[in-house]
């Protein structure tokens, strides 16, 4: 690839970028093409090749006014250093710039980290049942990594809060609720006082990733294991089974009602909700009992995301995903499920 056919790339200053790298002791060859990159609606991400065929990965914020998420970028360059040195699969940092002769918001550059992103149906479709099967069983054992971290020993301890992290989230997205709701539901108002009143009590502190799921992991061609997982802005300090509890509010099976389109984690191959708790719970020696709770709240937190989402969508168009936007049917039948799981739980 030459200069002639490197397009502007719309959130990147390809020379100042490209100066910024030479800084950092990259060394690359010619010319660097930037192509944005994955299906998120938060950071941006480019993937970065030089005329050598060299990669990388750079990630900034959304164009436009922002406000405090401009720090999420920093964030993440912050946790990833810190998990160099731990058994936790992530990509290596090469650099972090604020510095206004090289870009207009943060700037992360990190390593290319090749394998499979299962962030779509056709490449959950291009694999085997048996690969599909190693991929989400690898999930949980990578969860168990990222809750067995010493924040302490790797200057993460000053992260966020230590206050109860249950409560936290109630008071967090109940808000959101009351802010973005389109109408009024009173089996979500009955979820959140149950939910409220059997709030457990807090008996440990570990990282927790915020929004781990299969979209968010990059695994081996080879064995389908992890070898990075990315999108640390969300990263905080709570109770580890919140994102166990997430993940199985993420994790569609055959079968559930109300999801719309088919999801990737439905075919044949991939694990069951039950055999993804009961890895991680074999891994951890954690409490059964307390993941129903974490599960239920996962459910009504997603519950509360997709409300927001949907009137993002109906009071300006242009907002809308190129996924789809979540519907009234959708979101409706997230809140059964949790109050299903609820109920199990004795909730």
């Amino acid at each position: 690839m030459s200069s002639l056919v490197a397009a502007p790339t719309p959130g990147v200053d390809r020379d100042a970028v490209t100066a910024w790298m030479g800084s950092l002791g990259v060394e690359f060859t010619g010319t660097l093409r930037f192509d944005r990159i994955g299906l998120g609606q938060s950071n941006l991400t480019y993937l970065v090749v030089d005329e050598g065929g060299r990669k990388w990965v750079l990630r900034r914020p959304p164009l436009g006014q922002l406000l405090a998420s401009a720090h999420d970028v920093a964030r993440e360059a912050r946790i990833l250093a810190a998990l160099g040195d731990t058994a936790v699969p992530t990509p290596r940092v090469f650099g972090l710039t604020h510095d206004p002769r090289f870009t207009d918001a943060p700037l992360l550059l990190m390593e290319f980290v090749d394998g499979v992103v299962v962030d779509r149906m056709s490449v959950a479709e291009s694999l085997t049942p048996a690969r599909r099967r190693e991929i989400g069983l690898a999930l949980p054992r990578t969860l168990a990594e990222i809750h067995a971290v010493d924040v302490k020993r790797v200057g993460l301890d000053d992260l966020a809060s230590h206050k109860p992290y249950a409560r936290r989230q109630l008071k967090r997205w109940s808000r959101q609720w009351e802010e973005s709701k389109t109408r009024e539901l009173p089996d979500l108002d009955s979820l959140t006082a149950r939910l409220v009143a059997a709030t457990p009590e807090q008996h440990e502190l570990s990282l927790v990733h915020g929004d781990f799921h299969v979209r968010n992991v990059i695994a081996s061609h080879e064995t389908g294991e992890v070898v990075a997982a990315l999108d640390w802005e969300l990263s905080t300090l709570g109770d580890p089974l919140a994102d166990m509890g997430s993940m199985l509010a993420y994790w569609t099976e055959a079968g559930d009602a109300g999801t719309g389109e088919p999801a990737p984690t439905a075919l044949d191959g991939f694990p069951t909700r039950e055999e993804l708790a009961r890895v991680y719970l074999e891994e951890t020696g954690r409490d059964p009992a307390a993941l129903k709770y974490w599960h239920t709240l996962g459910l009504w937190k997603v519950a509360v995301i997709a409300e927001g989402v949907m009137r993002r969508a109906l009071d300006e168009p242009q907002n809308r995903a190129a996924g789809g936007t979540p519907t009234v049917e959708q979101i409706d039948a997230l809140i059964r499920t949790a109050l299903q799981v609820a109920d199990e739980a004795g909730i």
